[in-house]
């Protein structure tokens, strides 16, 4: 059978490149290697699924540092707004949590999941599964079809690629794309690791006496070898038995990649501000007046109200201070290292975890060869990229799903156009 579009990836942006194509009475079919659509959009937001972001565009834009610009033209055809209407007219209810992060009011990623498969289906989509692409076929300037690695040919006016990334494997997302990308003349950018863990090999860390400490509203900062500080993350932070984890370490991640990519070093150092609400000679006050209230008692007990327990020796040390130490004889200078290390407490950060491990992929299809206003080729006509095989990337928190469902719906919508600009769409 003869397709208008076929869609292949069954993730976040596939299955809304199928509604947006399909609500303009084109024939879609979705097209997907594992057994069942929509697999890591069931275990993205932790089994919640973080649908968008209720951010204004600007500042969504901010929180989409790989190329987020790029998506201006996509969000005049669908932005988050649009995104949140388009669940809520489906009946599925959201609700705004901390950062502007949009949940289902039933916590469970299966409603979503189950919202976009029933509405592509109920407008006309064929879906099948279990059927791994070979490759995306070709002549000198158009899109053909694609052919299966049964060996089948399935031809199509448009084929929108939607096969994610390389992050999170079991999902399907193993780079499948990247090779059609090229074969049509395609530039695929390095890929690296984002949103992923950062790895250490400072002692306190392979002694895990840390492992699984977690830092409330801290703020953590990046490091160029040069004293330049390259971005800040307020958040939290958890301790693991290879490094660091959570929101704010994984917001930097990939700027520990490109800093010791751009200046070929072997570490990259952060430093953990414990209290950003408060200066260092504030600290400094605090600390010693906690002291002189119980000047019998030796400081690692003092500063127990202040500070989580187990940094307590870490920090001492750090600052040459003994942990013995009563209030009549703290010696002026450690103490201002101590106040110094709770406003920059460094960590030599030797690289990430894979980018298997990542939540997310940086790299991917290059994006001066697509038109961002259609998410078209510019190599071949008929051939769209939309989600993360582009090279977009956001942190987490809505961003990146905001960016598939957009450049999803816009592929779609255009792939349905080309057909109709040709005549041969049938009239809805």
């Amino acid at each position: 059978m003869f397709y208008d579009v076929i869609v292949v990836g069954g993730g976040p942006s596939g299955l809304m490149a199928c509604i947006s194509a399909s609500s303009r009475g084109a024939r879609v079919l979705l097209i997907d290697k594992g057994d069942k659509l929509g697999r890591k959009l069931g275990i993205s937001g932790g089994g919640r699924c973080n649908v968008t972001n209720n951010k204004e565009t600007e500042e969504l834009i901010k929180h989409i540092p790989g190329n987020g610009r790029f998506l201006y033209s996509a969000f005049a055809h669908f932005n988050n707004q649009d995104i949140i209407r388009f669940f809520e007219d489906m009946g599925i209810k959201l609700k705004e949590e901390d950062r502007g992060r949009m949940f289902p009011v039933s916590d469970k990623a299966k409603t979503v999941v189950e919202a976009l498969i029933n509405r592509a289906r109920s407008q006309g989509v064929q879906m099948r599964v279990n059927s791994p692409v070979d490759r995306v076929l070709y002549d000198s300037d158009q899109v053909k079809g694609i052919r299966l690695k049964s060996g089948e040919v399935i031809e199509a006016s448009s084929v929108i690629v939607a096969t994610g990334g390389k992050s999170v494997p079991h999902t399907g997302s193993t780079g499948d794309g990247y090779p059609w990308a090229e074969e049509a003349g395609h530039t695929i950018t390095e890929l690296y690791p984002t949103e992923v863990p950062l790895v250490s090999r400072e002692a306190f860390i392979q002694s895990k006496e840390l492992q699984g400490l977690s830092l409330r509203d801290i703020t953590v900062s990046v490091w160029s070898p040069k004293g330049k500080k390259a971005v800040e993350h307020e958040g939290d932070l958890i301790f693991t038995h290879f490094g660091v984890s959570g929101p704010t370490a994984l917001r930097c991640s990939q700027f520990v990649v490109k800093l010791k990519k751009q200046f070929e070093v072997p570490t990259v150092r952060i430093t953990l501000d414990l209290f950003p609400e408060r200066s260092e000679d504030e600290l400094y006050a605090a600390t010693m007046k906690l002291a002189e209230q119980e000047p019998k008692k030796a400081i690692k007990n003092v500063l127990k109200g202040l500070l989580q327990e187990r940094m307590i020796p870490i920090l001492l040390k750090k600052s040459g201070l003994r942990e013995d130490t009563t209030y009549d004889n703290i010696p002026k200078q450690p103490w201002q290292q101590l106040a110094a290390l709770l406003k920059a407490f460094p960590i030599q950060i030797s690289g990430t975890l894979s980018i298997e491990e990542a939540f997310v992929t940086g790299g991917g299809v290059h994006l001066k060869e697509l038109d961002p206003k259609t998410m078209m080729s510019k190599c071949k006509n008929g051939l769209f990229f939309c989600g993360e095989i582009l090279d977009i990337h956001g942190y987490t928190g809505g961003y990146n799903i905001t960016a598939a469902f957009t450049t999803g719906y816009t592929a779609g919508l255009h792939a349905a156009e080309l057909k109709a600009e040709s005549g041969n769409l049938k009239s809805m």
